[in-house]
């Protein structure tokens, strides 16, 4: 059989989840239900990353102390759980003992000649948690957030020596054996990493942090930065650290592992995570899949234009499939997709009340009409759609679901089986049922819940129900 262990990113728990995330972990959920459908051994991973100097800042803004602001703010990412369907495995928090432990052991794991301590003077981004250089800032505001002016930080840190692994980096993505897709963003990793790497910080002084976060291992005065702690979650979600079973089980060479990540994090996972596992001589990740971002109304989401879609009150209001079907269908895998209400609405008619949910209910009643039943169907997958999922191609493998519906819509106006009888129209209805129950099986990767219901009524005697998807005006 074979594994794969799919994660998502984890954000910071800075503030209440936005839909940016819920596509995240919406199209991760899609890989790892489409790859148990085949039989494989699948175990997903989501998480929190708790230990950033942002979150330190809102819960001094909130005037609270920052473990309870932690602890408000997973609690609500750990809610998406239910309201999106979501099937991951566990959800991994940073700021537990458990994860400390196993990002002090890499820490401690790592080549003795990859880690140094210098004083260094950047230009940090409290956003990114990252430093940049002069020529990577837009006219003097960070390239992630045209909002923040980095500050000018000196301290003495802990870096890890990436220019140990220059050419070993750009042989691994050159070649694939590290698969990041699309294209355009392998492209972008290889043109930063030819550019010439420079080492990077792993570490700040306990005062900068605010006594917050992993101390480093044999220094009290100095806790791991960010993103050192944070990326070893795809490891201490399988008990790196502490108990080690699923972690010697699923993060092996014969695991298929797959990272789900937003394009603003590449840097961090192509380059810097794979630096950080050569330096512990572990296996690495298979493919990193790198979504773009969601817009509203063709703007970037943030907080200060106040155009933050709360994924909680669009599952209250329509839904959580219908919701699950707009990400994955109308945000192109590969680039920037845009969300507006208006837009929702339409598709939501369009493709879910007046295709899907109407094709039910037309095939439900002329079988109820006829009393006919239903047997199990036999679990194929659409033409095309295997070959859309292995490149993450979700809007394209939904589109093929949807020309069967299209078609089977088509078959039943031209055939009218309203106006036949006995054998021939039996045998036009068993088509239809059969047709039903392979658009419930592919289905379910992407609307399981949808899914499900559908298998539910085309089993046995089958009745006609109310709409799966009423319209909305």
């Amino acid at each position: 059989m074979n594994k794969y262990y799919i994660t998502t990113a984890i954000p910071y728990v800075n503030a209440a989840p936005h839909i940016g995330f819920a596509l995240e972990t919406i199209q991760a959920d899609a890989i790892a239900r489409y790859h148990r459908l085949l039989g494989e051994d699948v175990y997903f991973s989501s998480g929190s990353d708790e230990n950033s100097l942002k979150n330190v800042q809102a819960a001094e803004a909130e005037n609270i102390p920052t473990q309870q602001l932690v602890d408000k703010y997973a609690k609500k990412f750990q809610d998406l759980k239910e309201i999106l369907n979501l099937s991951y495995d566990i959800f991994n928090r940073t700021a537990t003992k458990n994860h400390f432990k196993g990002a002090q052991k890499l820490w401690i794991s790592c080549k003795k000649e990859d880690l140094y301590k210098k004083t260094y003077t950047g230009l940090y981004c409290v956003g990114c948690e990252e430093f940049y250089t002069e020529e990577e800032l837009v006219e003097r505001h960070c390239p992630e957030h045209p909002n923040i002016i980095p500050d000018q930080v000196s301290e003495e840190n802990y870096f890890f020596k990436l220019t140990n692994y220059q050419t070993q980096l750009e042989e691994l993505i050159t070649s694939s054996k590290l698969d990041i897709i699309p294209e355009t963003r392998k492209n972008e990793v290889l043109s930063f990493i030819k550019q010439g790497l420079k080492d990077f910080s792993i570490s700040r002084s306990k005062e900068r942090a605010k006594n917050w976060g992993v101390p480093v291992p044999g220094d009290e005065s100095q806790v791991m930065y960010v993103w050192f702690d944070a990326l070893v979650t795809y490891l201490t979600a399988l008990g790196y650290g502490n108990n080690e079973e699923l972690f010697n089980k699923y993060w092996t060479k014969d695991t298929q592992k797959i990272h789900v990540i937003g394009k603003g994090i590449i840097r961090f996972h192509a380059v810097y995570w794979i630096a950080m596992l050569l330096s512990v001589n572990f296996p690495l990740p298979n493919t990193e899949f790198v979504h773009g971002y969601i817009t509203v109304n063709g703007q970037k989401i943030s907080k200060s234009l106040g155009n933050v879609i709360d994924p909680f009150q669009l599952v209250e209001k329509y839904g959580t499939d219908a919701l699950r079907y707009y990400l994955l269908r109308e945000i192109p895998a590969y680039g920037d997709g845009d969300f507006s209400e208006e837009k929702f609405k339409e598709l939501y008619n369009a493709d879910l009340a007046n295709g899907l949910g109407n094709l039910i209910s037309r095939i439900a009643k002329l079988c109820e009409q006829n009393n006919i039943e239903a047997f199990p169907g036999s679990s194929v997958w659409c033409a095309d759609l295997e070959k859309y999922m292995k490149e993450f191609k979700f809007n394209e493998a939904i589109a093929v679901i949807w020309q069967l519906i299209t078609e089977t819509d088509k078959k039943i106006n031209e055939e009218k089986p309203w106006q036949l009888k006995g054998g021939k129209l039996k045998k036009i209805l068993e088509d239809y049922i059969k047709r039903i129950q392979a658009i419930a099986f592919n289905l379910r990767p992407f609307l399981p819940e949808t899914a499900q219901k559908i298998e539910k009524q085309f089993s046995g005697k089958i009745k006609s129900g109310p709409p799966l998807f009423p319209r909305i005006t």
